[in-house]
Parts: C-alpha cells; structure tokens; sequence
C-alpha cells in the first residue's frame, strides 16, 4: 500500500504539454487596450532574481512606515526601435511597411537597400508595429535582436501619429513601464522528456507493485479502449509558454542613471549595461532568456494599491 502524501500535482489546464512553438510569445493586443497613447509591450531579458530593501507605504498595511525585504526579479531591457508598420483591416494584416534596414537587423532577415514611407492612402482599421531589441547593448553574447509585434492604445489616427513621431527613436524601458502592474510572457525552463512522477508529481509506488514503480497503476479503463489526456504519463517537461499575471513594477531606469550591478556582475548573467526592470516575485524562464512584459490584462486591485519604495538592491 502506498500512502495518501503523494496527491498528484500536473495542471490539466496546461493541455497539450508540447514545447513552446517561439522562444518570446505572441500577444493578443485588443483586450489589452489602455488609456491614453503609447506601447503596450517590452522585452526584457531575465539577470535573475535579487532581494529588495523597501519601505512599504500601502495604507492600512501591516507593515505599512517599515522596511522589508521583498524577493524581486531583475529584468535587462535594451532599447528597441521600429522596424516595420503593420496596418490591419477586418482583422487581417492589409499592407507591412519596413521602415528601417539597420544593420543589426541583417542577421535575423532579409532587410531592403531603401526605406519605406508610410503614404497616407491605405485603408485600415488598426495599426501595430515590429519593435526589435538592441541586443548588443546588453552583454548576454546573443547576436540576433528579438522581433515582437507590439500594440499601441488609442484610436487608429492617434497611433499613426504616435506611430510616425517615434520612427528612427529609441523606445525605452521608461517610454513605456513607469509603475503599476504588468504581465509577463515566456518560455519556462525546458527539462526533456520526464515520466509521470517528475511531471505531475505521482507518488512512488511499493516496491512489491507490479508492472513498475515510477508510473500509474492504471492509465484507463478496458472501455473506451483507449488512454485519456487525464491519465499522468511520461512526455515533454518544461519549455512551455506561460503567463505571469500581475507583477509588480518596483522599479525602472536606465544604469547610467542608477548602476544596480553587482561587484563581479550577476551569477550566470554578467553586467547590465542599458536599461532595466525590476518586477516583485518570480518570473518564467532560465537566465538569459527573452521575456514579454505587457500591460495587465486583468489587475487585481489588492495588488495595485501596493506601494513600496526601493531603498537597496541585495
């Protein structure tokens, strides 16, 4: 007999466990709509995570006038530029002007010798745009810049505007995130192909059980004759597409303004060298790895009316 300690752990909302299709996820932008005109997304590219020294300032808090230590995750984030202007009509993509052939953009595409302009007959009924990453700011070793569509709020003339005053700009973490509560979109860390009680937590069986210890004892009845995806069994672990909902924002800059780096740099990572973000808790993903910062699809209020002022990085 095996004891009652071992409850299984797999998620059946995560259905299938296949590994992630890209390494930064798509978004859906239109129930992410906010007020006023701007970005709506950020990639940022995880250091790891670090203790936060900070006063807590929430009213009717517990805690509320005294310093606490708060488990924070640390996010570099190079600025981006445009690369192209995606105009939509019925919900599919109408026309896509290239704005820019950067260098930098050669080594993840074929870019054109001539700039496009955007002329001003085309008939659409929302516009988005190609942001890509200024990776060789950071000193992660990656050569080729992360490419995401990334939304704009506002109405459709408002974001052609936002959209043409921006071309050739360099977008920051700050032009973007000031505060408040985002969403973060990545890739988990991937572990290969694992059996049942690596990836849904089963207990072990006896010893004296048959047909094995590290599996199920039964994976489906005689009828229908056939498995289901309920039963726990061996496959892909890890390297899934997940969302964090509702992070705190803690802090954001740039490190020629407020240098946050380790004596040494960060283990595993090195020294930040462009911009940055500091998120409360835990984010997906190894070190290293691109991540999607959003705008909060669903905040929560509790979590909002949070107010902590970082006073030291650990």
């Amino acid at each position: 007999m095996t004891d009652n300690n071992g409850i299984r752990s797999g998620s059946l909302q995560f259905y299938p466990r296949v590994r992630a299709k890209k390494i930064i996820p798509g978004v859906n932008w239109k129930p992410l709509d906010k007020e006023g005109i701007g970005f709506m997304g950020f990639v940022g590219y995880k250091v790891g995570m670090i203790s936060v020294l900070a006063k807590d300032t929430t009213a009717e808090s517990m805690t509320k006038g005294k310093k606490i230590i708060v488990p924070a995750t640390l996010l570099e984030c190079p600025a981006m530029k445009i690369y192209s202007v995606r105009f939509y009509k019925d919900g599919k993509v109408a026309k896509d002007v290239a704005v820019s052939n950067d260098k930098i953009l050669k080594r993840s595409l074929k870019v054109s010798k001539k700039v496009a302009e955007i002329s001003g007959d085309i008939d659409f009924d929302d516009v988005r745009v190609i942001l890509y990453s200024g990776i060789g700011d950071t000193g992660i070793g990656k050569k080729k810049s992360d490419l995401v569509e990334v939304g704009i709020s506002g109405n459709k003339d408002e974001k052609l505007a936002f959209i043409k005053k921006n071309l050739g700009k360099d977008i920051s973490i700050n032009d973007v995130f000031s505060g408040g509560l985002v969403d973060v979109h990545g890739v988990t860390k991937g572990y290969g192909t694992n059996g049942p009680m690596k990836r849904f937590g089963i207990a072990l069986k006896s010893h004296k059980s048959e047909k094995g210890q590290r599996r199920p004892g039964n994976i489906a009845p005689w009828h229908p004759a056939r498995t289901t995806f309920r039963s726990p069994q061996a496959g892909q672990t890890g390297y899934h597409s997940r969302i964090c909902y509702n992070s705190l924002v803690l802090e954001s800059g740039k490190i020629s303004e407020k240098d946050v780096n380790k004596k040494g740099g960060f283990r595993k990572y090195g020294v930040l060298k462009s911009g940055y973000l500091i998120l409360r808790g835990s984010v997906p993903g190894p070190t290293k790895r691109g991540l999607f910062v959003t705008h909060a699809l669903r905040p929560t209020k509790g979590i909002a009316k949070k107010k902590l002022e970082v006073l030291e990085l650990r």
